[in-house]
Order: C-alpha cells, then structure tokens, then sequence
C-alpha cells in the first residue's frame, strides 16, 4: 500500500495542472529568451529610431514655433514703433496745420485792417476835398455877396476884376484873421 501511494503521489505530482512539466518550463524559456532577442534587435531600433524622430520632431516644432513666436513679436514691436511713428507725424501735421491757419488768419486780419485804414483814409480825403470844394464855393458866393454887398454900401461899382478880387481877399483876409483867434 505504501508503494500504490507513493505511485499515487507520484502520479498526483505529476498531474498537478498547476506546475507544469520541466520540458515545457525549459521550451518555454528558450521560446522567451528567443522572442527577447528577436525584440531586442528588430523592435527595440525601431521603437528606438520612431522615437528619435518623434523627439526631433516635436523639438523642431517648438523651436519653429518658438522662432515664429519670436518673429511676431518682433513685427509687432515694428509695427507699434510705426504706428507710434504714424501718431507723431499726424500730430505734427495738426500743428503745422494749426500754425498754418493762425498765421493766415493774421495775414487776413492785417490785410482787412489795411483795407480799413485804406477805406477810412479814402473817405478822409473824399471829405477834405468835399469840405475844400465847399469851402471854395463858401468863399466865391461870399466874394460876391461881398462884393455886391461893398457895391451898394460904397456906392461905386466893383465891377473891375481886379478890384473886385483884391477887397474879396482882403474880406477874405479879415475874416480869418477874425476866426484864427477863435480856433485856437
């Protein structure tokens, strides 16, 4: 009995589904390490290589991106700089627009006073030479009532030119000698 149960034991060890046989432990192994070395040189390179060019990839990428970054910012700085620019220039031609329009409003101010002054001097004149024309009128009419005033009052006729024109210039003479005091 001892022996059927040492068979038994036997036969039960090497029936135990869950420890596989020494054959199958050593094919097993030799399949594994077979598998790894085919692994370890076709796959791993290419693994290896596909992430190399992943990597050089990305970091390419991020350096265009980085240098693209750097380009935007650098025609963003120009184009502040010219829009800056743009801004001065509009305001200088504003002021210059300005100064422009203050000095040819001075020239038409002055040039409306020297019409003005021209205006007023004109009529100065027209009125001296109206006032003169009167006053010469004044002194022929006056000359004449004086004279036929003098021929009635005398009683000889003043008719003679010249005699007529030297008592009008003398009453002529008397009378603004009469109203010179009284001017000044």
């Amino acid at each position: 009995m001892l022996k059927t149960a040492l068979v038994l034991a036997q036969e039960a060890e090497d029936l135990n589904p869950v420890l596989p046989h020494l054959a199958e432990i050593i094919l097993g192994l030799v399949a594994f390490l077979l598998l790894l070395f085919i692994i370890a040189k076709f796959v791993v390179p290419r693994f290896e290589k596909l992430y190399t060019e992943r990597t050089e990839k990305i970091e390419g990428g991020i350096r265009k991106a980085e240098q693209a970054q750097a380009e935007a910012e650098a025609a963003l700085q120009q184009y502040k700089a010219q829009l800056a620019e743009a801004r001065a220039e509009s305001a200088r031609i504003r002021d210059d627009a300005r100064a422009e329009a203050e000095q040819i409003k001075e020239e038409l101010r002055a040039q409306a006073q020297e019409e003005s002054a021209r205006i007023v001097a004109q009529g100065q004149a027209q009125l001296e030479a109206q006032r003169a024309q009167i006053v010469a009128e004044l002194r022929a009419e006056l000359g004449r009532n004086a004279v036929e005033l003098a021929g009635r009052i005398v009683g000889e006729s003043l008719e003679d030119e010249t005699r007529r024109r030297g008592t009008v210039d003398r009453f002529l003479a008397e009378l603004d000698s009469v109203s010179a005091p009284a001017k000044n």
